[in-house]
């Protein structure tokens, strides 16, 4: 497992490797950002938006949080780190795209399945239980139809790209931008296990890309 000195060993190989490179491109970047897409991810380690879309520096936006959830669209005084992101995106960097990238494994649909960490207080699992309740809906439904087995957990994975992709409808500013084509809102799904990404038609079906 990487400590501190072995991520500063990485970035040594960056500087000497990828860093000349794409001196001409870091130039360029200097001067501002303009990615044509955004990709709303899991923070799960194994699922870097980058690495599975091979991308370079400054093609994609990325929010990255816990099973890679759009809340709704919420007008209040809380502090909306993703709703944050998703309006600077779109109406600063008017990003053409937005990706939302589900995966296989994924620990924060376990957490939503088995709600392990229902009642729990904050720091110790309740921001955990606060954040992906907002898939309870799904989670029932889904229940109802497969039970809490390999299968639920398969198709939760796949009903979080589904749930954000609603939520992201709910903010004011995408509607219009989706209506008119200056916005294109897709859904997909890495499988960890033979790392076979999976993309959603718009029937909201996923399929080997």
């Amino acid at each position: 497992m990487p400590d501190f000195k072995k991520l500063v060993d990485g970035y040594h190989r960056f500087r000497t490797t990828d860093w000349p490179r794409e001196r001409a491109r870091w130039a360029e970047l200097s001067d501002g950002q303009r990615p044509a897409v955004m990709v709303i991810s899991c923070s799960d380690s194994r699922v870097d938006p980058a690495q599975v879309f091979n991308t370079s520096p400054g093609e994609i936006f990325v929010v990255r949080n816990v099973a890679n959830l759009v809340p709704p669209f919420e007008a209040d005084a809380a502090r909306h780190g993703v709703s944050a992101a998703v309006e600077f995106a779109v109406t600063q960097l008017e990003v053409r795209q937005i990706v939302v990238l589900g995966h296989g494994s994924c620990g924060g649909v376990s957490a939503a399945l088995s709600r392990s960490f229902e009642g729990r207080a904050p720091g110790d699992g309740g921001f955990i239980a606060h954040w992906v309740d907002l898939l309870d809906e799904a989670r029932d439904r889904i229940i109802a139809d497969h039970g809490t087995g390999p299968a639920a957990v398969y198709a939760l994975e796949l009903e979080t790209v589904r749930v954000s992709l609603a939520n992201l409808r709910s903010f004011p500013f995408i509607p219009p931008r989706e209506a008119d084509g200056r916005l294109i809102l897709r859904g997909a799904y890495f499988a960890i296990a033979d790392g076979v990404l999976h993309v959603m038609d718009d029937k909201g079906d996923f399929s080997p890309a």
